[in-house]
């Protein structure tokens, strides 16, 4: 399962670094990749990743790529208050909706 999360157009985006600090926030070791095929997040002790959109290293959108066995619980729930402490709200069939 894969979660779409974003910051809304109104909003200035985020830089990769206040990312990874929101997510340290959380205990998380996030270690940031720049790939040739797109940017990832990895979460140290964890199988989910984050796929980033970034832009010079700015991003208002990314994906949870959730593993198997963490879909619901950790870390799922500590990534979602991480982002939501920047300001960016989950995307899925019904629309928006707030990550806390």
């Amino acid at each position: 399962m894969d979660t779409l999360i974003r910051l809304p157009e109104s909003e200035a985006p985020s830089t990769v670094a206040e990312i990874l600090i929101s997510l340290r926030k959380e205990h998380f070791a996030p270690r940031h990749e720049a790939k040739a095929w797109g940017d990832w997040i990895y979460l140290d002790s964890y199988n989910t990743v984050i796929s980033i959109e970034c832009n010079h290293g700015l991003s208002s959108t990314a994906t949870i790529e959730h593993a198997e066995n963490e879909e619901e619980g950790e870390p799922v729930t500590s990534i979602f208050r991480a982002f939501n402490r920047l300001g960016w709200h989950g995307i899925d069939d019904d629309g928006e909706f707030k990550l806390a």
